[in-house]
């Protein structure tokens, strides 16, 4: 809690707020007190008027929208803390799927092949094809905004790899097979509720209510947790946008956001060490950013030490030592902490309580202090989940539900490339002319009797006998000569062979080419 200007996480412990901003870790087997301990940080930071992302995998942080209660636990925990008040906090609630929150969404475009070839799981030929087909369409001013916009552009650049790869490379169709595959069971896994418009704009994340309190984010995971990759990969994409959109702040008194990853394993499993490289990277560089980032799991040793070596925080929860995995674990945990010499810290590690942890923060020389036995701070919030009807109030309250809460579908890549292809349809079908009505024939006044005139032979309604020259004028029918019947028969062999190839060029036009 936020004790005069500091943060108490417990005992004779604080986090300074200048320091917060140099990231943390929270670890420790279930059912030790992580979530607890989340939630006193988050209250905390909302109270300096820090706002606050977090990721709630069990549905039990949304407590932190209502009163808390006191009882017997939370009395011993704070004791003596006269400035400890029971309160509700500032709370947006979130979920992918928009079902137990405002609908988060993320255009294709935004997340990028990168990200995109994580969450499908491709290996090193099929991203490459990914990345031809956003290149191929951020060149052609054609949006990904969502599923069927990439479908549609896989295929458009299949249909025309004779163009695109003297520029980009092979285009193999097996691959790009492979990525539809993969789409459709992304589809399964709720994807065309996440990538979509409205998208997510991040500044709605960094708000402060009118009392000055910064607003808890509170993402809903639970059927999230199911689809790791695309929790995951939403979460480094936060990661990722927040450190391009962010403008430097330097050394600043507080943190301008904290983001707490949760289940942080799932970010860092099969990741490649190109991936992994940049992660650490922005790791090391967000801070200048004003951004705090806290790591959540069991053991420290699901951190990646290009990740762990720059958490200067540090609050570990109990781990149980029943392998000899597991004792290998609690050696490195306690190899983590600055040791004290007044208790063995594996030791200590292996016997905590539920709601006991040992702490090491930063002093103000950014110098890890020893680290120390402590009970975290108990939430003044409510402990436990908040039941439907609340939530659906204060969802229904927000000020960014006529924002987020209906999906858009504008013109992207799959409406222009199906405009092209109907485009040229209509070219093809008016390369052939449509075939002109007979001219209906006229009836002779009956007082004006006319004798059949001879008939030359005729295609669609054009006398080819008098283009040829073997008509007569209307009269009277007479007796043909030798040399007319002739010519007559060479006009009607003459037009027979012009039929036959004007029938053999609309069946071509038609059903290509004729044998």
């Amino acid at each position: 809690m936020f004790v005069e200007d500091k943060i108490l996480i417990g005992g004779d412990v604080y986090l300074l707020p200048k320091m917060a901003n140099r990231h943390g870790l929270i670890a420790g087997a279930t059912g030790t007190g992580k979530t607890i301990t989340l939630k006193t940080l988050a209250e905390s930071f909302s109270d300096m008027g820090v706002p606050v992302f977090l990721a709630d995998m069990k549905g039990d942080i949304s407590g932190l929208a209502k009163t808390g209660e006191m009882n017997e636990n939370v009395a011993k925990r704070v004791e003596g803390i006269d400035s400890f008040k029971l309160k509700a906090y500032p709370v947006e609630f979130w979920d992918l799927f928009g079902q137990k929150g405002l609908p988060i969404r993320v255009t294709l475009s935004e997340m990028g092949p990168t990200l995109l070839s994580k969450i499908l799981n491709l290996t090193e030929a099929q991203s490459g094809v990914l990345n031809i087909v956003f290149k191929v369409a951020d060149e052609e001013s054609l949006l990904i905004i969502d599923i069927k916009d990439l479908k549609s552009m896989i295929n458009y650049v299949v249909e025309h790899k004779d163009v695109y790869e003297p520029m980009y490379g092979a285009i193999a169709a097996k691959s790009a097979n492979t990525i539809l595959r993969n789409l459709i069971t992304m589809e399964d896994q709720g994807g065309n509720d996440f990538f979509g418009e409205p998208a997510l704009d991040l500044n709605d994340f960094l708000r402060v209510d009118d009392s000055g309190y910064g607003v808890i984010n509170i993402l809903d995971a639970q059927k999230l947790s199911m689809s790791p990759e695309i929790y995951s990969s939403f979460l480094l994409w936060m990661l990722s946008s927040l450190y391009e959109q962010l403008p430097e702040v330097g050394d600043a008194d507080k943190p301008k956001f904290v983001f707490f990853f949760d289940e942080a394993h799932l970010i860092f499993d099969d990741m490649g060490p190109e991936f992994l490289k940049k992660i650490e990277q922005i790791t090391r560089l967000i801070r200048s950013k004003g951004v705090g980032l806290y790591f959540i799991s069991q053991s420290p040793a699901d951190i990646p030490d290009e990740v762990l070596g720059q958490l200067g925080n540090r609050i570990q929860h109990a781990l149980r030592a029943y392998t000899p995995k597991d004792q290998k674990a609690v050696k490195v945990a306690a190899e983590t902490f600055r040791a004290n010499p007044e208790f063995d810290t594996a030791e200590v590690i292996s016997n905590l309580g539920i709601g006991e942890a040992l702490v090491s923060v930063l002093d103000e020389g950014g110098v890890p202090t020893v680290v120390e036995k402590v009970n975290i701070v108990a939430p003044q919030s409510y402990i436990g989940p908040i039941d439907d009807a609340l939530r659906a109030e204060l969802i229904n309250l927000s000020e960014l539900k006529d924002k987020y809460a209906q999906a858009v579908d504008n013109e992207s890549a799959y409406e222009i490339l199906a405009n092209k292809i109907n485009q040229n349809e209509n070219i093809e079908s008016e390369v052939l002319p449509a075939p002109e009505t007979p001219p209906v024939p006229q009836e002779a006044p009956e007082e004006a009797p006319q004798t059949q005139e001879a008939e030359g032979p005729s295609l669609g309604g054009f006398d080819l006998g008098s283009i040829l020259g073997g008509g007569q004028p209307a009269g009277r029918r007479t007796k043909k000569t030798a040399q007319q019947v002739a010519v007559e028969r060479a006009a009607s062999t003459a037009a027979n062979t012009v039929a036959r190839e004007v029938t053999k060029g609309i069946m071509r036009g038609l059903f290509g080419q004729m044998k």
